[in-house]
Formats: C-alpha cells, sequence, structure tokens
C-alpha cells in the first residue's frame, strides 16, 4: 500500500509541513519548530520524510552517537490521513538502513505504554522489549524500551540488571561506576552526590598529567571492600600508573607513592591484585556468575581526547559488550549512556590506555559469594 509513498532526507524547505504533522501527532512531548530545523541540519542525526502527491505523510528521526554501536529512533510520526498505508512500516526499515549504513548494528526506541498501535507494529518488524522507564513522558505514562539488530547474526545477550548512576563531575567516574555496582546490589544504596565524593578521595592518586587525580584501580578495589563487597584488581603492569605524559618529578613521586600505598592496603585487606589483564572470557564467566566488573578504557573512540575513563560492564553477546558510561551530557538523554553494545573487538582495543597499554580492570562481588 506504500506503493506511491516516496521516502527522501529531509530538507529545510520541509520544515513548515514537518512542524504542523508534529502538532497533529503528538499532544505532548512534542518537538519544536527550532529543534525540528536542528535535527534536519544536524550531522549526528538523520531526518527521513515520506511523501505522497507532494504531501507529508510521515516523518522518522534517528540519531547517532560517536563510538557507539547503536543508533536511536528519537520520533516517527505518521498523519492521521495516511495511517493503514504502511508509511510507518516503510519508515522504520529506511530507519534501519540508514543507520546499518552509519556503521550501526542496533536501534533502539522509546515508545509509550499506552501507545498500542505502535507497539504492535515495533514488534511485527522485529523489535524486542529489553526494558522500560517508568513516568517517561509528559503524561506520567511508563517508557517500553525495544531495540532490533539491524545486521544478521545471533541476538542473544546476557544483561545484568545494573541501575544507572551519572558522575557528577568530570572527574568521577570510577566512583559513579562503583556506586552503580552498590546500586545494583542493594536498590537502597546511597548513590549521593557526597557518597560519590567520599570514594574518589579513597580511590584517587593525587596527581595524573593534570588537573584533578584519577582514580586508581586497587584504590577503587579497596573502597568496594570498604562497603562490604569482595574485590580484586586485574592489573597488567605492576609499575606506578597514570605516568605517561607526566615530567614533573615531584608529580612522579608522588604518583609512586600512592600507588605503593594502594598496593601495602590491599595486601593487609585481602584484596587480591592478579598480575594480568582481564580476558574476554574472564569478563563473560564474571558477568555469567553475576559479578560486575569495572573497566578502564581509553575515550578515544568516543571523544577523541586519550582520557582514562571508568566504565561498569552490564552484559554481553556473541559480538559485543554492553557497558554503562557514566558520562553523559545533558542534550544527550539517559538511555545512550546505559546498555552500549561495543564490539568485543572495538572494546579490545579500548581497554587499553596510554603508550604503555595499560590494562586494569576491578572485579566485584558479593561478599562469601559462592
Amino acid at each position: 500500500m506504500a506503493s506511491n509513498i516516496d521516502v527522501r532526507i529531509a530538507q529545510l524547505s520541509d520544515l513548515g509541513a514537518l512542524d504542523m504533522l508534529e502538532k497533529e501527532a503528538f499532544q505532548g512531548d512534542r518537538m519544536s519548530r527550532r529543534s525540528l530545523r536542528h535535527a534536519i541540519k544536524a550531522e549526528t542525526s538523520v531526518m527521513l520524510v515520506a511523501f505522497e502527491n507532494e504531501a507529508l505523510q510521515g516523518y522518522a528521526l534517528v540519531h547517532f552517537f560517536k563510538g557507539r554501536a547503536h543508533a536511536r529512533l528519537y520520533s516517527l510520526a505518521v498523519s492521521k490521513n495516511a495511517r493503514g498505508k504502511g508509511v510507518g512500516s516503510l519508515l522504520l526499515t529506511q530507519s534501519e538502513k540508514h543507520a546499518a549504513k552509519h556503521g550501526c548494528i542496533s536501534l533502539r526506541l522509546e515508545v509509550s505504554e499506552w501507545n498500542e498501535a505502535a507497539i504492535a507494529l515495533y514488534k511485527k518488524l522485529g523489535y524486542r522489549t529489553f526494558g522500560s522507564y517508568q513516568n517517561y513522558y509528559e503524561d506520567t505514562s511508563n517508557a517500553v524500551r525495544m531495540h532490533k539488530r539491524i545486521r544478521a547474526f545471533d541476538d542473544k545477550s546476557k544483561l545484568l540488571q545494573v541501575p544507572y548512576v551519572g558522575q557528577r563531575t568530570p572527574f568521577t567516574c570510577g566512583p559513579a561506576s562503583l556506586l552503580m555496582v552498590c546500586a545494583a546490589n542493594d536498590e537502597s544504596a546511597d548513590v549521593s552526590l557526597e557518597h560519590e565524593l567520599d570514594v574518589w578521595r579513597e580511590a584517587t592518586t593525587i596527581y595524573m598529567t593534570s588537573g584533578h587525580g584519577g582514580c586508581h584501580p586497587t584504590g577503587l578495589a579497596l573502597a568496594a571492600k570498604r562497603r562490604g563487597f569482595d574485590a580484586e584488581v586485574w592489573l597488567n603492569d605492576d609499575q606506578p600508573l597514570f605516568l605517561d605524559g607526566v615530567r614533573d618529578e615531584l608529580k612522579k613521586t608522588v604518583l609512586a607513592a600512592c600507588h605503593n600505598k594502594f598496593l601495602k592496603e590491599s595486601a593487609a585487606e585481602g584484596v587480591q591484585v592478579h598480575g594480568q589483564p582481564m580476558t574476554i572470557l574472564d569478563l563473560k564467566q564474571a558477568v555469567d556468575g553475576g559479578q560486575w566488573v569495572i573497566v578502564l578504557i581509553s575515550t578515544y573512540r568516543f571523544d577523541g581526547k586519550k582520557a582514562p575513563h571508568w566504565v561498569v560492564v552490564t552484559g554481553y553477546d556473541e559480538q559485543h559488550i554492553y557497558v554503562h558510561d557514566p558520562d553523559f551530557e545533558e542534550d544527550v538523554a539517559l538511555v545512550e549512556c546505559q546498555y552500549v553494545p561495543l564490539l568485543i573487538t572495538d572494546f579490545e582495543k579500548m581497554s587499553k590506555f596510554g603508550r604503555s597499554q595499560l590494562r586494569a580492570a576491578v572485579l566485584v562481588s558479593k561478599a562469601n559469594a559462592e
């Protein structure tokens, strides 16, 4: 029925028609005219429009994210006059093709639990539910989270239920990651800024390359141990960490002193430090056992800055490692920082930091777990 429908990328000349359709299709959670204009022009998005006889019948907006293997269907709207003609299916199919061309392996979306017609369409086209958000929309309805593989391979995945905690400073990715583990173990756990900073003070070195100190893997493991967990460190370097680029001899001395103190405390408090990196097999076995892994990565593939950054592993499938990334930007939905799929080959490259190819991970488990 969509044989007479033409789908193309939106142009600024479509803005007026898009604004009218937005107001017709949605009672709340509407995109403003300014937002629609930005979506048309943005390099990180694609806006598709469906026309029949020069009349706009629908649109789909897809967002892309640097360094991440999934795209997000941000909005899909079909004119009332065009419903039942297959316009929604056509736009969704074209969205998947554009996402695949962009290098993505999956497409995600959120839909109101009350929108039964849309949910039925998504399920018909192969989307499956993988989560929900409470009171997500202006009308207080919950959001059903769905996704679909847009490349052909096995879709079996093993995911952990880990509440998301975003870091509230530029330097507390490690503490925020540990707070996520605390919340996964106990939903009533303290995830406040004060607690985040407490962990940072316990786990940080004093100097790094510049600015605030970096979170040491052994310091992070000790912080986990002191909060009632069992913790182990997997580390491929027994020398003081984060010395790449440090020229000041005093800073080097301080880094070495912090490093040695953490090692002494770990021995005294029963935190095992393995002198080797955690393998992908080790990581998968940890997930299978309900354990949590906090991994140090380089942010180069995310933002080109080559900064050390801690993330929480939240699952895997045959092709990917999933992580919660505590770093988020205000103009990016928090859902895009959760269960981020990273190709295993990319993950292995990301989990090597600096010229020394430092690899560090902290394995956290419930105390006395079998």
